[in-house]
């Protein structure tokens, strides 16, 4: 081999050599000296690595990490960030540094300051001296940082009218409000800084919906404590923010008279009230408490459903006048289904089929002229299988897809898988009212279009329905109350509605809920009395009572 042969794998041995050396060294194996150190020192405390700290602090005492972490909890930190400002030159095995601290606390706020740290050489290893002062300059041992808390006055929540929903003697409204009480810590954490455990907070209804607007913004006092809590001094205050109140769209004569229909019943009932011009909840009511079962309860909705079903038939070209058979049985795959009491009306109008609440009816048209598509699509414009995001957690009425055509025409009627609540079914009243589908809300339009449901979807926009709709039942759902299942109740003038029957459970005779739903002018409304009866004898009547009072 030549000499400059040599001379070249010389040199290329000499290279790998060094990068592995530099290699070694950046890997931890040389010491970088103070301000290597103080890099990965500010690096690990941005992380909350406090033990990595630990590693690199000569003469750290047993509860270091416990001291960060407690102090990072103490200011209720949300983010913080540390980094060197300069290292000055080592001598004599000693160096100092100082460095940058950006801490964001509660409600979005930051706090900076400087500090210093000094550097000792040990063991060929540069690490950061220990002292109370490292954590914030003037801290002494025993003594820590804190941020106090003042939260501002709570925002009000308020009937439509401005008046307060606070100590309302009516269980159903403070139901609607919802308690105060001490966070759990599972929920101090969910909500985040600048909450914690122990703080009066919403446990349900609208305080727990919109705590945050409600509660508002804590004033700060970022401070050194000694080892008992007791003050020692203020390093910087922060301003805080009163809580937004909410007037809500109850309103306080409706509600009353909702409370009082409620009054003499003995079994668990529930009445919503919707203005159908704007989808707003006049009143909700309860009886007894527990279950808000106006706006969370899941049951059949048995005839009233066939407000849906005669909608999708006069949109596929009936109007209230066409002739339907209404025989007193009928027979479809394999199943009978009756009408109450074996009824048999012969031919007869629409009209007269939907008064007299006709299952024959509803069930042989719905599986010969609609169909199981046809009818969900309807269905859908009246709010089914749609999320229901107005103020309150609410669940959405299912029209699930039948297997087959007896269990369609079930379903037709209001029975089979079909579930609903009484707030839908208000909702339903209140579009064939006014012609149009809107979301029920219990907050201001602004808030309530901003809400989502538990799986994110928004409210759906308003469905305006076919004119011809909105006639037919503007014929057929008087019709009840003037000659159908609902004639002998006594009304006020201009009531339409919908009585239902709807069975839930086994055996030959199933026990069943009452249902009413209707309007009155710029009123729509449901009442269910959970095992009424039927909806002409038990929940006609606490309709009646109501509309006499709030109309």
């Amino acid at each position: 081999m030549t000499r400059s042969r040599w001379a070249a794998v010389a040199a290329a041995v000499t290279a790998v050599v060094l990068v592995a050396a530099g290699a070694f060294w950046l890997l931890g194996g040389g010491d970088d000296g103070p301000k290597g150190t103080a890099g990965k020192f500010v690096a690990a405390w941005s992380k909350g690595d406090y033990a990595a700290m630990r590693d690199l602090t000569a003469g750290a005492p047993a509860d270091f990490t416990t001291r960060l972490a407690k102090q990072r909890d103490d200011l209720g930190a949300t983010a913080q960030e540390y980094t060197v400002a300069s290292v000055g030159k080592p001598k004599g095995g000693e160096a100092g540094g100082a460095y940058s601290a950006r801490l964001t606390l509660a409600g979005g706020r930051t706090w900076s300051y400087d500090g210093t740290f000094g550097f000792t050489k040990s063991g060929g290893k540069w690490k950061v001296d220990w002292a109370p002062g490292l954590l914030y300059p003037t801290l002494k041992e025993g003594q820590r940082l804190q941020a106090a808390r003042a939260w501002p006055a709570r925002g009000q929540i308020d009937y439509a009218d401005g008046s307060s929903m606070v100590g309302s003697p009516s269980g159903s409204v403070q139901q609607l409000v919802g308690p105060l009480g001490p966070a759990p810590d599972d929920t101090a954490k969910k909500l985040g800084a600048p909450y914690r455990k122990g703080d009066t907070v919403g446990l349900d209804g609208l305080n727990k919906q919109y705590e945050k607007r409600l509660a508002g913004t804590p004033a700060l006092t970022v401070q050194v404590v000694d080892a008992s809590g007791k003050q020692v001094s203020t390093i910087k205050r922060f301003g805080g923010q009163d809580g937004q109140p909410i007037r809500t769209t109850i309103d306080p004569k409706t509600q009353k008279a909702a409370n009082q229909a409620l009054s003499d019943v003995s079994k668990p009932a529930s009445l919503v009230a919707l203005r159908p011009s704007t989808g707003e909840i006049l009143a909700v009511a309860n009886k007894p408490g527990g279950l808000n079962r106006a706006l969370l309860g899941h049951y059949p909705p048995g005839s009233t459903f066939k407000v849906v079903t005669a909608a999708a038939l006069v949109a596929g070209g009936m109007d209230a006048g066409t002739p339907v058979p209404c025989p007193a049985t009928i027979n479809i795959g394999g199943r009978t289904f009756k009408n109450y009491h074996h009824e048999s009306f012969g031919t007869i109008p629409l009209r007269e089929a939907f008064a007299h609440s006709c299952n024959t009816t509803f069930a042989q048209l719905a599986v010969q002229k609609l169909g199981r598509e046809k009818l969900t699509a309807v269905a859908q414009q009246f709010g089914f299988n749609a999320p229901v995001v107005g103020g309150l957690p609410a669940v959405r009425a299912a029209f699930p897809a039948a297997k087959d055509d007896t269990a369609f025409a079930a379903e037709a009627f209001g029975q089979g898988e079909v579930l609903t609540s009484p707030l839908n079914m208000a909702s339903v009243a209140a579009a064939a009212a006014d012609g149009t589908w809107r979301t029920p809300r219990l907050v201001p339009a602004d808030l309530a279009s901003q809400a989502v449901d538990a799986n994110g979807r928004k409210p759906e926009p308003p469905h305006r329905l076919d004119p011809a709709i909105k006639t037919a039942l503007h014929s057929l759902m008087p019709a009840v109350v003037s000659e159908g299942t609902a004639k002998d109740v006594d009304f006020p003038s201009g009531t339409a509605g919908k009585t239902g029957t709807a069975e839930f459970g086994s055996g030959d005779n199933p026990p069943t809920h009452a249902w009413f739903i209707g309007y009155k002018g710029d009123l729509a409304f449901a009442v269910i009395v959970e095992g009424g009866g039927t909806g002409a004898e038990a929940a006609a009547p606490i309709a009646a009572k109501f509309l006499k009072t709030a109309a």
